[in-house]
């Protein structure tokens, strides 16, 4: 069977009311989707994506030799099986490829929004895909899955929207981002800020993919040293030197300052530095609790399974950050989830690396 791989955008002209209480019309959203719809409408599985990820999770796009960020998770028979699944992945509200950011134009000038894009919320983003899916005639899904931020998503659509998900499987995240994680998205933000080439938000975008950003790719650096660990930085550069350069060079580079570099100024091409920061802003304000009266209180509009997966040596969203949401459901008196924590030394980024620790997990999740 093929992937069926399929990209697709969606204009809306109703105004989408934000949790700021700021609307955003009209608006754009770029999804793609995988498998086959059956007539029923009963197959359908929403992936969500983290922070710098789009709605290309798999499959691989004429031309181009990478896959998409989830390619070994969702496929013909893979653990998200698109044999037997409808998978659907939509780009966030407010991040860069094709959905509406605050790099797009603002209705009815010709101008981007830049700043005057509005603060949007985990919240929003899910608020804005379930519009999507009424709009795509879908009212139910097998699951929602997904990782980090995809992960917060994953939990705002279980608490908000209780009865549209049989399944929420989220992964490396967290019911709200503690100071640790804010800490790592604060040194991004400045690095941005302080670049006189972002100039103050009204860069030419054009420029900054040809050329990158250095003082996002700085904060981009902070950011992989949190999404690693000590564990995984020793397996993967040790203490291994540049061949090419001498010990007593003064920018002589271990291994570890070439991929640190490698990754940070890569990134600053692909990624739009406005999107970064309102995306990161969405992370460090994600709470589930807001609006209620506590997390407990939250928790307990949750009435899909719900399946929490936490990873042993993740530094950014920690272990037991998750377990505590397990343990509110515990105290609720709810058996409708189940909590595993991963083996891993590898880090955050190992819900996109480690993929054979629990793949099988997902698929006895999905086969019931």
């Amino acid at each position: 069977m093929s992937l069926n791989l399929q990209t697709h955008t969606e204009h809306f002209t109703n105004p989408l009311y934000l949790e700021s209480g700021r609307i955003l019309e009209p608006y754009d959203i770029t999804y793609e989707t995988y498998g086959t719809l059956n007539e029923e409408k009963t197959n359908v599985i929403v992936v969500c994506h983290a922070l710098t990820g789009s709605h290309h999770a798999a499959g691989i796009y004429e031309g181009e030799s990478k896959a998409g960020w989830w390619d070994g998770l969702i496929g013909p028979d893979k653990a998200i099986d698109t044999n037997k699944y409808f998978v659907i992945c939509s780009n966030v509200i407010g991040s860069c490829f094709g959905s509406t950011g605050p790099i797009s134009t603002q209705h009815p000038h010709h101008e981007p929004y830049r700043y005057k894009f509005p603060v949007i919320s985990v919240k929003d983003m899910v608020k804005a895909q379930r519009i999507l899916f009424d709009r795509l005639d879908i009212h139910r899904v097998e699951a929602i899955i997904g990782g980090s931020m995809g992960g917060m998503q994953a939990l705002q659509f279980a608490i908000h929207y209780p009865n549209f998900a049989n399944k929420v499987i989220a992964l490396a995240t967290t019911h709200a981002t503690q100071p640790w994680a804010i800490a790592f998205n604060k040194v991004a933000q400045e690095a941005i800020l302080k670049d006189p080439e972002f100039q103050q938000g009204y860069y030419d975008p054009e420029v900054i993919k040809e050329q990158g950003l250095s003082g996002m790719a700085v904060g981009r650096m902070a950011g992989h040293i949190s999404f690693l660990s000590h564990e995984s930085m020793n397996k993967k550069f040790g203490r291994d030197y540049k061949r090419t350069d001498g010990l007593y060079e003064l920018f002589g580079k271990f291994q570890v300052e070439s991929y640190l570099e490698y990754n940070g100024y890569n990134f600053t091409k692909w990624f739009d530095p406005l999107s970064y920061l309102y995306i990161t802003k969405a992370i460090n304000i994600y709470d589930l609790s807001r609006g209620f009266d506590s997390l407990s209180d939250a928790l307990d509009k949750v009435s899909a399974d719900l399946h929490l997966i936490s990873f042993k040596n993740d530094l950014l969203f920690r272990d037991f950050e998750m377990k505590e949401i397990a343990d509110e459901m515990t105290k609720l008196g709810k058996k409708n989830f189940d909590y595993f924590c991963v083996e891993s030394d590898y880090g955050h980024d190992a819900f996109l690396v480690e993929l054979e620790k629990f793949d099988r997990y997902i698929t006895e999740v999905l086969d019931g």
